[in-house]
């Protein structure tokens, strides 16, 4: 049998600020290339963390199609916004931030007591008649403009949320300290009937000082006298949804994401909450191709890897994967802190791509040179201890 050539999966997360995650990956192979000049086979997972950019990272990965759709902004203007369907895996994609998103504001502009997730309701609204029955939604939570509990987002599925005069109640965080009642009657069918799945990698409660308002609201452009009323009406919610479905939502794990809209999905549509890298990695197909297929080598990356990398991190969650079926996982990183490395479970190894110091322009401007040239380097060392020929496959 002649050798085996190299089997190399490459699955990074972007380099925030200097290369998307396929970008990322295109450097890695084309280093790894340079180095096995006889030839590799090399399959590119580009990843994510379930947060902005997930949308761009699934479509990459090639079983996910993007779609565009009109919508609003936070405050109510009309976009266009997108999500992503797999017709073969029955699921869609939507990514609040694309329409609810902080980036859809100007700096002046932002206002969590109005600000209102209703548009991505709508984005769902318009996945949901691309899906069969029983289809799943990939929410993908992160960057949000909003504190409304994700009462714009299910109001857009056909919820009611009425003070005690039986009036709807206006868009934004600050109206649900009127809150009264929640009418589920006009929810979607197909939303009663579609699996929701929150890619949520914070662990804020939705109330509190450690919640949705105290914690995000002061970049999303709340005062301190507006932190305290959007707690408040946070609390109201809590309140309501406890006494109408049972369910308290004040002290669960990541309920506060997304200005509370996790909390509200959870409660309304009976939706999970899960770890975004690890949501991406089934999704984009890397779970079945590390379990079911031969590598030699697993390369990941982000652009710093630190303590808080094993926290729902695709380092964390591509090392985690690739340990179970025994596979070496390298990393690269712009930068590599002291002891990281240790603290990532099945992380074999970790190197920070720069050869010296590097301001921070230059560093982001030859981000995909220095990805080639340390996988080059990081390849050579792993041929040299390998010897002559790799290991035949069984």
């Amino acid at each position: 049998m002649p050798p085996q050539l190299p089997r190399m999966l490459v699955a990074p997360d972007s380099f925030k600020g200097s290369l998307d995650a396929p970008d990322v990956c295109a450097a890695i192979a084309q280093g790894i290339r340079q180095a096995l000049p006889d030839g590799a086979y090399i399959a590119q997972v580009p990843m994510a963390d379930g947060g902005e950019g997930t949308l761009d990272t699934l479509t990459a990965a090639g079983d996910f199609e993007q779609r565009r759709c009109p919508a609003h902004d936070p405050l109510g203007r009309p976009v266009t916004a997108r999500y992503a369907v797999s017709r073969a895996q029955n699921r869609a994609v939507v990514e609040l931030a694309d329409a609810s998103g902080l980036t859809r504001l100007t700096e002046a502009e932002r206002d969590p007591l109005r600000a209102s997730t209703g548009g991505t309701g709508e984005v769902i609204r318009q996945a949901l008649t691309d899906l069969r029955p029983s289809g799943e939604v990939l929410l993908c939570l992160g960057g949000s403009a909003t504190n409304d509990a994700g009462a714009g987002l299910l109001s857009a599925l056909g919820v009611r949320f009425v003070d005690e005069a039986g009036q709807p109640l206006p868009p934004g965080g600050l109206a649900l300290g009127r809150l009264h009642q929640l009418d589920l009657s006009g929810l979607l069918p197909q939303a009663r009937q579609t699996r929701f799945r929150v890619a949520c990698d914070v662990t804020h409660p939705l109330t509190g000082p450690e919640g949705a308002s105290a914690v995000f609201g002061p970049q999303k452009g709340a005062s301190a006298e507006d932190v305290g009323q959007l707690d408040a009406a946070l609390e109201r919610f809590a309140g309501v949804v406890s006494a109408q479905l049972g369910q308290d939502v004040r002290e669960i794990p990541g309920a506060g994401a997304a200005g509370g809209t996790a909390a509200g999905v959870l409660a309304v549509l009976g939706a999970r909450l899960e770890p975004g890298a690890a949501l991406v990695a089934e999704a984009s197909g890397l779970n079945r191709r590390v379990a079911e297929e031969h590598w030699h080598l697993i390369w990941t990356g982000e652009g710093r890897l630190d303590h808080q990398s094993r926290h729902g991190k695709v380092v964390s969650a591509v090392s985690a994967l690739a340990r179970q079926h025994g596979i070496a996982v390298v990393a690269l990183a712009g930068a590599v802190e002291p002891g990281a490395t240790e603290s990532v479970p099945g992380l074999t190894a970790a190197f920070a791509i720069a050869p010296g110091p590097l301001d921070l322009n230059e560093s982001r401007a030859r981000t995909a040179e220095l990805l080639s040239l340390q996988a080059a380097q990081v390849t050579r060392l792993w041929w040299a201890v390998r010897g002559v020929q790799p290991i035949q496959s069984t």
